[in-house]
């Protein structure tokens, strides 16, 4: 794991491979452990980075009102830091909607957008009541010890038996969030709408699902498809929501195949 500066921020990342850059941007409780898999398996053919957010991770604590509008600052500022020029930036779940959000903000930075499992914000993709619920549960679970909630997120997250040692990586990475990084980024999502960006968008687009996935269901999916010209939409037949994990070697064929 290396430090970077961007903009006012330090941000942990981890690289690894060459070629054209290819920007991992990871969901909500999780940091950049979350693409061990990509940065091992797509290394031979792209220069693959997966940053740590602000709060999450070796990312030092962002300042409590930082928006989407920061995060998607603080992404470009990155890219710059490391030099990357315009970028692949794929995203998971809340890593999905901040790729919108450097869209919005920064499209000569991207070159294509592989969104999975992702939100155009949970105000822009989910039902108020739907919202206030999970906003509720994070806040109430963030006064108690991670140890104490984790366990029962892990069945949301997939659609199936998945190895020992993934569950292992995800319980690992949940039991390390830190309050102040969970509650910017809950706060931040849960009062995004990112809908207006998705007519605007002029990049290749790949919508990458799990069929199963209960967290963004296929109607979430199907609205960003409808709404992002010339996008590509693919359902992983058995997958639940976190779809790199759950099955590697499909999402890296699709993301192979894609770009």
């Amino acid at each position: 794991m290396d430090l970077a500066r961007a903009g006012g921020l330090t941000i942990a990342y981890r690289r690894a491979g060459s070629g054209e850059p290819l920007l991992l941007l990871h969901g909500g409780w999780s940091d950049g452990r979350e693409w061990a898999r990509q940065l091992d398996d797509l290394s031979d053919e792209f220069d693959v980075v997966a940053w740590d957010a602000p709060g999450c991770g070796g990312s030092p604590d962002p300042p409590a009102d930082l928006t989407m509008a920061g995060y998607a600052d603080a992404v470009a500022d990155l890219a710059g830091a490391l030099g990357l020029g315009p970028v692949h930036l794929c995203g998971l779940s809340f890593g999905g909607g901040l790729a919108l959000a450097v869209y919005r903000r920064h499209p000569d930075l991207v070159r294509s957008l592989v969104l999975a499992s992702a939100y155009a914000g949970w105000k822009g993709s989910l039902p108020p009541e739907e919202v206030e619920a999970r906003v509720s549960r994070v806040r109430a679970e963030l006064d108690r010890p991670p140890a104490e909630w984790v366990d029962a997120y892990l069945p949301g997250f997939f659609a199936g038996p998945v190895p020992q040692e993934t569950l292992d990586l995800v319980r690992t990475v949940m039991l390390d969030v830190r309050p102040a990084g969970t509650r910017s980024m809950l706060t931040a999502f849960a009062d995004a709408d990112l809908r207006d960006v998705l007519p605007t968008v002029a990049v290749p687009t790949l919508l990458l699902y799990g069929a199963e996935d209960v967290r963004a269901p296929r109607s979430v999916a199907e609205a960003l498809h409808a709404a992002i010209p010339g996008s590509r939409l693919v359902f992983l037949p058995g997958v639940g929501h976190v779809t790199n994990l759950e099955a590697p070697e499909a999402f890296d064929a699709e993301l192979r195949r894609f770009l």
